[in-house]
């Protein structure tokens, strides 16, 4: 570790709190000339960190920046041995994570971004990630004995998840658009996109990038015009240090989840969120529409829909929409 993520580690867990040059050197083992150099580093960075003559140097706790220091602090015990990587700008994070799994990396591999240049959504679709408003985030995941259609299971977690997570740092309610989408006061926040690879003659999984992306804040002049209509944020003005709380928060509930035994807790709490049921929907398969009513959720959390002549499906995948 670098003596700026050193410094950086110090200044997270002690926001607010001011420390001299000569005091972090001793607690760091290094020289006073090197915390300045790495409190400048910081600061160029976007950092707001504070010089008060006779007190030393202090980070505002109004400061917002995703770093793997600021996550750390927020994670459970059981998260706190994944192998974090956050990154100013990627092209994707999961094209990243991607080709890191094909190089064998292990599970909990994760990636964090403040902007992606290429981001992606289901269907070939690009996902709109600027920079500084928003966290997206890919995990590799390797999970043991998983067919394709068992697959849904890890985006239904992460909806589950991220909605938990969205709720614990904002205290907004949040709901799910079957299957991957999450609507906070009636606009979409966050889309989750799960690729994998399976083994040709198991035909089991052979590992899954989950990839999320959350809408933190409005971007600056708005959303494209084609999505004016649909997306929102969670947060309407700027947050202390919500960033890295929320990527914490979302990691925390989504490994419990998938290493728990018993699924019947979070299938519940996919069900109960449900924004479909009980609606009219039309359910959209390649280029062909038809009207419906959805009726429920089933343990698999595939959506259980009725027609207009009366026939009946249980979708385990394809799309959706709603008029909310």
């Amino acid at each position: 570790m670098t003596t700026r993520e050193r410094v950086l580690e110090l200044f997270e867990s002690n926001k607010g709190v001011y420390f001299s040059g000569e005091e972090i050197a001793q607690k760091l083992c290094v020289s006073r000339a090197a915390v300045w150099k790495a409190v400048k580093n910081l600061r160029e960075d976007g950092y707001q960190i504070d010089a008060v003559t006779n007190r030393g140097y202090c980070l505002s706790v109004e400061t917002d920046i995703l770093s793997p220091q600021g996550i750390a602090k927020y994670l459970d015990e059981e998260c706190k041995n994944l192998d974090m990587t956050v990154l100013p700008v990627v092209s994707s994070t999961n094209t990243l994570v991607r080709e890191k799994a094909g190089q064998g990396f292990p599970e909990g591999y994760t990636v964090i971004s403040n902007e992606q240049t290429e981001g992606r959504g289901r269907f070939g679709r690009s996902f709109f990630s600027p920079e500084g408003t928003g966290v997206y985030m890919s995990i590799l995941l390797r999970p043991s004995h998983y067919s394709a259609g068992q697959a849904v299971r890890i985006t239904t977690m992460a909806a589950v998840a991220m909605c938990e997570a969205i709720e614990a740092v904002s205290g907004e309610k949040a709901k799910i658009k079957w299957v991957n989408d999450i609507f906070v006061r009636g606009k979409k926040v966050c889309g989750i996109l799960t690729e994998g690879s399976f083994d040709m003659e198991s035909e089991m999984l052979d590992y899954a990038v989950l990839g999320v992306g959350v809408n933190v804040y409005l971007p600056s002049g708005d959303f494209p015009k084609e999505l004016e209509q649909i997306a929102g944020s969670v947060f309407d003005h700027p947050q202390k240090d919500v960033k890295n709380h929320l990527a914490a928060a979302f990691l925390n509930q989504f490994m419990k989840y998938y290493r728990a035994q018993d699924l019947a807790d979070y299938i519940g709490k996919y069900q109960s969120r449900s924004l479909a049921v009980g609606k009219e929907v039309t359910v959209i398969s390649g280029n062909r529409s038809r009207k419906a009513f959805a009726y429920g959720v089933d343990e698999e959390c595939h959506l259980l829909v009725r027609y207009e002549d009366g026939t009946t499906e249980s979708l385990s995948h394809g799309e959706i929409r709603i008029r909310l």
